[in-house]
């Protein structure tokens, strides 16, 4: 990788955080579950991403960070549809006396 890769890359990640920071303070508290329970598919493809970076890797480095990123991504992946879950839980309708008719 020479600097002006390096340097590209860089600059990328830096734009992308400026960007991510912008939009998400934008979302107002009353969104902020449903869009991150949504975003699964983002996500995934940091799972992805970070698979890709372990078949490129030649360093020990390179494994522990690909292998970091492979946990994070999955646990978000995880923890966005257990939120999911939890958020439909809210919108079912139960019998009240446990679906027993007391006629």
């Amino acid at each position: 990788m020479n600097d002006l890769d390096l340097l590209t890359a860089i600059t990328v990640f830096v734009l992308s955080v400026l960007v991510g920071v912008e939009v998400i303070s934008k979302v107002p508290a009353t969104l902020h579950t449903p869009l991150m329970s949504g975003s699964n598919a983002v996500h995934g493809i940091v799972v992805i991403g970070a698979m890709l970076i372990a078949a490129e890797s030649h360093t020990r480095l390179g494994y522990v960070l690909a292998f970091v990123a492979m946990v994070f991504g999955a646990m978000n992946v995880v923890g966005g549809y257990v939120v999911t879950d939890r958020m439909l839980e809210m919108f079912r309708t139960t019998p009240r006396d446990g679906g027993k008719d007391k006629g």
